[in-house]
């Protein structure tokens, strides 16, 4: 296992207020979740059944800020730590706020559009989150009706437009089996990531579109592509006070 602790980017000074008020957020709803009583998952995480019935809408924002568990939530923000400064002092805070929003928008239309494009719905027999027709332990579920929460779908937009601004970043990986850190090019390091992610995706469509196996790999993939594409666009306002080095590595 491994994960990104830092990259060669220097930000010139700015202070990515936004990028760092979302990893406060994110830790301080995660709290809220554990120390409240009701099951907030249910009631905050997006479900793609109900978006597609027109309910739940404000749960395609309120599930960004969510997670399942501390390891969900700690990877989830050393990839937002690592991204998401440099993208928002390249364009500003302002600039940043809604890309990151949108980015986690699109992620989830991706993730919603994959799990219901091919399931049979009118055959789901029980609801994960329902009272009264709960899913038994065991029961194969439709990704059509799992919650789907976590910032990931937002974050892969970051590193979608990361990519596409800072080509020759070199970003700092910790490999946990070696207990060592290795310098890796980004342009290989999310290179490699978005096609495990894509094989990942690939894999989980089947004939009733996956049985959700815990992880929204087309939010993933849906969130990447906007990062890049939303890049070409972003680039435009580069805020020409900031100081950045591609050559010098800082940890």
């Amino acid at each position: 296992m491994f994960f990104p602790i830092g990259d060669t980017q220097v930000s010139g000074g700015y202070k990515p207020i936004v990028s760092y008020s979302f990893i406060v957020i994110n830790v301080l709803v995660f709290i809220l979740q554990v120390s409240t009583p009701g099951n907030l998952i249910c009631q905050f995480s997006a479900i793609p059944i109900d978006i597609i019935k027109g309910e739940g809408y404000f749960t395609l924002l309120s599930s960004i800020f969510m997670h399942g568990s501390w390891m969900h939530l700690i990877g989830n923000m050393l990839f937002l730590w690592v991204f998401a400064d440099n993208i928002e002092a390249k364009i500003g805070s302002v600039k940043f706020l809604i890309f990151y929003l949108a980015g986690g928008f699109f992620a989830s239309f991706a993730h919603i559009y994959f799990s219901t494009s091919g399931a049979e719905l009118s055959q789901i027999t029980c609801l994960p989150c329902s009272q009264t027709n709960p899913c038994a332990v065991g029961t194969h579920i439709s990704a059509a009706v799992m919650p789907s929460l976590g910032a990931s779908g937002a974050i892969s937009a970051v590193m979608g437009a990361y990519l596409l601004m800072f080509p020759k970043s070199q970003i700092k990986v910790l490999v946990l089996i070696l207990f060592r850190s290795f310098y890796v090019p980004a342009l290989l390091f999310l290179g490699l990531w978005f096609i495990q992610q894509l094989f990942s995706g690939m894999g989980s469509l089947g004939p009733a579109t996956a049985e959700g196996e815990g992880v929204a790999w087309w939010a993933h993939i849906g969130g990447f592509v906007f990062g890049l594409i939303a890049g070409v666009y972003l680039k435009s306002f580069v805020k020409s006070n900031i100081d950045y080095q591609d050559d010098e590595f800082v940890s």
